[in-house]
């Protein structure tokens, strides 16, 4: 435990509380001022959403998905090209 340090936070409600209530982010030291606190409020929102493991999952296998039927598509085209030509 740190005394004798003043330092501004910003206190988050988890969206699913499944294994979390809060999130508490720490802002940097002058970061608070000329900032309103609905902009910080956003911010804090968006690092909470934006680290979703699922939709990242769900990207990687779309992207692997469209790579590999271009792939197949590909391979019998040049499949066909061959017999007919």
């Amino acid at each position: 435990m740190v005394k004798g340090i003043s330092r501004q936070v910003i206190v988050v409600d988890a969206p699913e509380p499944k294994l979390f209530d809060q999130a508490i982010f720490i802002l940097k030291e002058n970061m608070g001022e000329g900032i309103t606190d609905e902009a910080l409020l956003k911010e804090a929102r968006q690092i909470i959403h934006g680290t979703d493991k699922t939709e990242r999952k769900r990207h990687l296998y779309l992207y692997g998905a469209f790579w590999a039927t271009g792939g197949a598509l590909l391979t019998g085209l040049a499949w066909l090209m061959t017999v007919l030509f």
